[in-house]
């Protein structure tokens, strides 16, 4: 019998066969037994079971849906309350989703792993609106995020006229912003901003070089709005000046972006007198004598003008 951990593998793999259209193969075609089901047609509002045959000595078996999985033999991995299991002997593994919505419309894979090799069957789950005939629906091959939005259907009748609307989400992993360099004077206050775009909304992490920052370490704020994360400095020193790196994650991966926290010297009044040389190379120069000869000269012009 397989460890958890090499049906977790053969799981991911599956799911990952689903998303990039791929058909499912596990160990080469001549080991596998890969069935097509016809689609089921279902209103919205009504339950659909999904059978799967069993046979065979099976020692693993699972239902997922486009992205996730459902039940894992006796297992419940969905935190959706309206999908339940209701048969799992050697002849068939059945779950059942109630109150089905638009948002359960998709292919559903059952994966089995016997004692011989293992097998999937698939199903393609068609929802239907209340005034939906068996031939009108939507279908989207090849969802992207620029699909999602709202979407309005309209059924007119001799009767009456109804106007239904749906809210498509797509989920999809971070997205980062890149990362600005800012620069910050010494003992003053320096924020770096992380921005990314995901559904469902990212959660942050900061850290400078290989170590992790956390809210409130040697003076640093931490604030995530949405999709931006602030990381302030109150009283920068020293030690604060270096390599920042965001991460931005959700539960379908992650992205990064690298920011550099450099001084600035702010010019002293001094540096102002002495000239742009000054500021640069903090001497004075030709153009300190000079600056020094020009002031004299001011000063003693009044004087001069007397004779």
């Amino acid at each position: 019998m397989k460890n958890p951990l090499y049906w977790a593998m053969l799981v991911g793999m599956t799911v990952l066969l689903m998303e990039q259209g791929l058909p499912v193969r596990s160990q080469g075609d001549s080991q596998s037994d890969n069935k097509v089901m016809d689609n089921i047609t279902v209103r919205q509002g009504e339950t659909v079971f999904l059978r799967c045959a069993q046979g065979d000595v099976v020692t693993h078996t699972a239902w997922l849906n486009r992205s996730s999985i459902l039940y894992a033999g006796e297992d419940k991995w969905s935190v959706d309350p309206r999908v339940s299991l209701v048969t799992l002997n050697q002849e068939e593994f059945t779950i059942k989703i109630e109150n089905v919505d638009m948002t359960d419309e998709g292919q559903y894979v059952c994966a089995v792993q016997t004692s011989s090799r293992p097998r999937t069957t698939s199903v393609h789950i068609l929802v239907q609106g209340d005034l939906a005939s068996d031939d009108e629906y939507l279908e989207i091959p090849s969802i992207s995020r620029q699909r999602a939005g709202t979407y309005e259907c309209t059924a007119v009748n001799d009767i009456d006229t109804d106007v239904q609307t749906v809210d498509v989400t797509v989920n999809y992993a971070p997205t980062v912003s890149e990362g600005r360099d800012v620069g910050v004077t010494l003992g003053q206050r320096g924020v770096l901003e992380c921005e990314a775009d995901a559904v469902p909304e990212a959660d942050f992490e900061w850290y400078k070089d290989d170590r992790r920052i956390f809210n409130g370490f040697d003076g640093m704020e931490i604030v995530n709005t949405g999709s931006l994360s602030k990381l302030t400095f109150f009283n920068v020193s020293d030690g604060d000046y270096g390599n920042y790196t965001c991460v931005a994650i959700n539960k379908l991966g992650s992205s990064n972006t690298s920011f550099l926290l450099y001084v600035v010297i702010e010019p002293t009044s001094s540096t102002l007198l002495q000239g742009p040389r000054a500021v640069q190379d903090g001497s004075g120069g030709a153009m300190g004598v000079h600056s020094h000869t020009c002031l004299l000269f001011i000063v003693f012009l009044p004087f001069l003008l007397r004779f």
